[in-house]
């Protein structure tokens, strides 16, 4: 029988197997962290919302509450996973025309030339780009480029900072406030509060920083329960201070614990010893272009994003795609059920109020349902899909073939429309519907 940490394991390796269908005659996998053998994973046709939806049970009781990873299972090859920062793909400094914005990873990429280093990028270029430099899935790379080209438009391509001549007629990833950015973000500042949505503000820095203080440098690792619990408390200082917070079906539900998780999952270092990584204080550094001098004060943010010296990415074959994102996204609401209040402030600090998720979704989901199966991550997909239904499916089908399989795959629960009209009580989702987009 398996164990609850195999179970996940052997729900994330067929999703590798649905992604990537070259991995799919694999008989044996290697073993995983607790020591036994996983079972020959399910077909990638098979992998629906019960699947998941067993894993999502497995993870109660496994060990620090967090989803495994298949690194531990597969190993580490530092031929395949090393990630150069030199010759063509050395730091140049942004111009004044090259577009940077609130994405630090994303920033990195094009400073090194994985991406256009002006800015803007193609949806295929964001893919093969995020899967090359970071291990993400090309499902889950295809999904997050689309949306980008959908709501940040236009369409084919889009600036990863605000307005460029390069992508004429879209607003970029800064301008798309509520709509794909959000707030209580890590580094960057909320719109609404402080004018800007792209920059690093040191304040919030400096709290992140300091969640490893008082940790010597070879023990520090800013995990995924370090980065937890410094999300929780981002969603509580935004929602005391912001008067126009607001915590959206997707710019909430997805992106927000995104822009947590993704730093761990992505910028922790693989090595031989830890195949999951360590996110250690210089590589923390070096992805989000801080540096710091020796009377403590900070310099750099946006434009400065390095990739590190001798870093290495996530391990072939373990890929971060969408089921195991959705794996992440529920665990992180089973410890903080707070992530999924739907709803904002109505225009003075600590004014939140939340929506009844059944009366926004005509009674397809409720609170209790939203952390069955994929229904999280449907509700949110839905959401965004409300505004462009025809173009994103258009998209996904045709376009990119993971995203495309791995969405259709989840067998969603069919939502006719989610209710709008529920969140114009929030002066946030006002604003940014009326163009007020950060650009």
């Amino acid at each position: 029988m398996l164990s609850k940490t195999s179970a996940v394991a052997a729900v994330l390796f067929a999703q590798s197997a649905l992604a990537f269908p070259s991995l799919a005659h694999l008989d044996q996998l290697p073993k995983v962290q607790d020591g036994e053998t996983v079972a020959r994973s399910t077909p990638a046709s098979e992998l629906h919302a019960a699947d998941i939806e067993n894993a999502i049970r497995a993870i109660q009781g496994v060990s620090g509450n967090n989803v495994p990873d298949p690194s531990l299972a597969i190993g580490f090859d530092a031929a395949k996973q090393y990630v150069s920062n030199q010759g063509k793909y050395a730091y140049v400094a942004p111009g004044p025309s090259d577009a940077r914005g609130p994405c630090p990873g994303l920033n990195a990429m094009a400073n090194h030339g994985y991406i256009p280093h002006n800015g803007v990028a193609s949806l295929q270029q964001f893919i093969d780009g995020t899967y090359t430099v970071f291990g993400m899935g090309k499902d889950l790379g295809g999904f997050l480029a689309i949306l980008g080209g959908v709501l940040d438009g236009p369409l084919t391509k889009w600036s990863i900072g605000g307005l460029s001549a390069a992508a004429p007629g879209g607003t970029g990833l800064t301008g798309s406030h509520n709509k794909y950015e959000g707030d209580a973000s890590p580094t960057r500042p909320d719109l609404y509060q402080y004018g800007d949505n792209w920059t690093v503000r040191r304040e919030q820095w400096q709290a992140l920083y300091d969640t490893q203080a008082g940790v010597s440098d070879a023990d520090a690792n800013y995990n995924l329960k370090v980065l937890q619990e410094f999300r929780s408390k981002r969603f509580d200082e935004s929602k005391a201070q912001n008067p126009y917070f607001f915590n959206g079906p997707f710019s909430g539900v997805a992106v927000q614990p995104a822009a947590y998780t993704f730093i761990y999952r992505f910028m922790g270092n693989k090595s031989a010893e830890h195949p999951d990584g360590v996110l250690n204080r210089e590589t923390l550094k070096a992805f989000f272009g801080m540096s710091q001098d020796n009377q403590g004060s900070w310099t750099g943010g946006a434009g400065y994003e390095t990739i590190p010296d001798n870093w290495y990415k996530r391990a072939i074959g373990a890929e971060y795609t969408i089921p195991f994102f959705i794996l992440d996204l529920i665990q992180e609401a089973s410890v903080y059920p707070k992530f999924l209040d739907i709803g904002g402030n109505t225009g003075t600090p600590n004014s939140f109020t939340g929506v009844d998720i059944e009366n926004l979704t005509g009674g397809v989901f409720n609170a209790k349902t939203l952390l069955q199966g994929n229904n999280l991550f449907c509700f949110a997909f839905q959401f965004v899909q409300q505004g462009e239904p025809d173009l994103l499916t258009s998209l996904l089908t045709t376009l990119t073939g993971d995203a495309g399989r791995a969405i259709l795959s989840l067998g969603c629960p069919s939502l006719y429309k989610i209710n709008e009209d529920q969140l114009k009580a929030y002066p946030g989702y006002i604003r940014s519907q009326n163009g007020e987009n950060g650009v």
